[in-house]
Formats: structure tokens, sequence, C-alpha cells
């Protein structure tokens, strides 16, 4: 009796074709891909020169009190609703839209407060708005 031996054969993996399929892949993936750039921020910083200081336009100082009251230009408001903020600014503005409402609040003061403020001020057409802040070392 005689046995064959078949010689069992070893299975190959062909990667030609899948070098092939990665190829279109990374193809297709370069064409499709769109690069977009980052935007950046864009700010003016102030720069502190005598002579630009003449040409400052004019200014509303906005101070809000640590029980909600306001003030403006150190005159005191009368009710604490936006819509007599709104009238008072506008007064002290005087129909120049240009005006910088500079905002000095309390640390202890509402948030509502604040927004009130620049409620009052984007109705009286006030656009250009700042806050005021101690420095970190208290002075």
């Amino acid at each position: 009796m005689k046995f064959s031996r078949r010689r069992i054969e070893e299975p190959e993996i062909n990667l030609i074709p899948f070098i092939d399929v990665l190829l279109v892949v990374l193809i297709f993936l370069m064409l499709s891909t769109t690069y977009s750039r980052f935007t950046e921020l864009q700010i003016n910083l102030p720069a502190a020169d005598a002579e630009k200081l003449r040409d400052r336009p004019s200014e509303v100082i906005v101070a809000v009190a640590g029980d909600g009251r306001y003030s403006i230009n150190r005159k005191a408001v009368d009710g604490r609703s936006v819509e007599a903020l709104t009238a008072e600014l506008s007064a002290a503005a005087g129909g120049r839209p240009e005006t910088v409402v500079i905002i000095s609040a309390d640390a202890l003061a509402a948030h509502q407060a604040v927004i009130n403020v620049l409620d009052a001020a984007r109705r009286a057409g006030l656009s250009r708005l700042t806050f005021a802040a101690q420095g970190g070392n208290g002075r």
C-alpha cells in the first residue's frame, strides 16, 4: 500500500491588491480634503499717546452700585429700569453715536444690573462700550 502525501501549500497573503486599494483611498482623501485656515483674533490695542488724548471721543461713565443703583457721569439716575437708563444715556451722549460708554460696576453688583446698562446702551444707539477695572495690586 502506497500512501501518497500531498504537499500542503501554506496560504499566502497577496499584498499587491491591498496596496492598490490603499493608494486609491489615499488619492481620494488628498483630493477631497479641504484645508481651512484658523481665524485669528484681530484686536486693536490702545496706545498711550498724549497727542491722541485730545482727539478722544466723548465718554459717559455709568457707575453701578452694589445694591443696583445707577449713576451717569456722577449724577444719580431715578429708577432702576432699562427705559430710565436709556433716556439718561441718550441725554448724556447728546446724540453722538461715537460716544464711549464706560461701565464701572461694583464687584458685588448683580450681573443683571450690568446687563441692564448694556441693554440701555444698545437701545440708545451707543455701540462703543468698555469696562473699568481696578488693577491687580489694588491701585
